[in-house]
C-alpha cells in the first residue's frame, strides 16, 4: 500500500505547475456535478455495495484494477449482486491531475480511461515532461489537448476531489491506496478475489 505522506492540501497551483499548461481553447466539457457525482461500475440497485478509494499513481491499485477487479465485475457485477464505487484519493500532484483528467473525460468513457491510466501509469508517472504524456494518454480515448488543459484549471473540480479524499479520511480513516469498504467493512490493500469474495458472499448471506 501507497502511504499518505503529503497530506491532501491539493492547490490548483501546485497541479499548474507540475504540468505546464497552455493556452488552447477548450472544448465542451461536462458540468462540474457530472464530474464530481459517484462513478458506479453495475446496477445501482444491486444488494452489495464495494467502494474503493485509489489513486491513478498507485501501483497496488493498478494491480488491483487488472488482476482483481476483472473477476469481481465477470462473476458479480454482470450478474447484479454486486456495484463498485470509485472514488479519488490521489497522492500526490500528478495522481490528483490524472484524476481530473479521467472525471473530464465524461460519464460514458470514465471507466475507459481509468483503465488507460493505470494501463500507462509509468508512463506519466515518471516522464520527464508529465503534462505532454498525460496528454498523450487522454487523446486515446479522443481528449484534446485543449480539453486537459481546461480541465486541470477547474478549480471546482479540484475542489470537488480534495473532499471527496478528506471525506474519506475523516469519516472512514483512509490514509493509503487501495482501501475499500464491502458493505460498509473496511478492507485495506490489493487483497486477492478470493478475499473479496468471501466478504461478498458473507453480505449476499445476510441479504437473503
Amino acid at each position: 500500500m501507497r502511504k499518505l505522506t503529503q497530506g491532501l492540501a491539493f492547490t490548483l497551483m501546485t497541479v499548474l505547475t507540475v504540468f505546464w499548461v497552455g493556452q488552447a481553447t477548450a472544448s465542451a466539457m461536462p458540468t462540474l456535478e457530472e464530474m464530481l457525482e459517484d462513478k458506479v461500475l453495475g446496477d445501482p440497485k444491486a444488494p452489495v455495495t464495494i467502494v474503493e478509494y485509489a489513486s491513478l499513481g498507485c501501483p497496488h491499485c493498478k494491480q488491483f484494477h487488472e488482476e482483481t477487479l476483472p473477476r469481481i465485475k465477470k462473476k458479480y457485477v454482470a450478474s447484479g449482486k454486486v456495484k463498485v464505487i470509485f472514488r479519488d484519493f490521489p497522492l500526490g500532484q500528478r495522481a490528483m491531475a490524472a484524476s481530473m483528467v479521467a472525471r473530464c473525460a465524461g460519464p460514458v468513457r470514465y471507466f475507459a480511461m481509468v483503465d488507460v491510466l493505470f494501463r500507462d501509469q509509468a508512463v506519466w508517472g515518471r516522464a520527464e515532461d508529465g503534462m505532454a504524456a498525460l496528454i498523450a494518454s487522454a487523446k486515446k480515448l479522443g481528449m484534446s489537448e485543449a480539453q486537459v488543459d481546461s480541465c486541470l484549471r477547474n478549480e471546482g473540480l479540484l475542489q470537488g476531489l480534495r473532499k471527496i479524499a478528506e471525506d474519506a479520511h475523516n469519516t472512514h480513516g483512509v490514509a493509503s491506496t487501495p482501501s475499500f469498504l464491502v458493505q460498509g467493512q473496511k478492507v485495506e490493500g490489493a487483497q486477492p478475489f478470493d478475499a473479496f469474495e468471501q466478504l461478498i458472499q458473507r453480505a449476499l448471506r445476510e441479504k437473503s
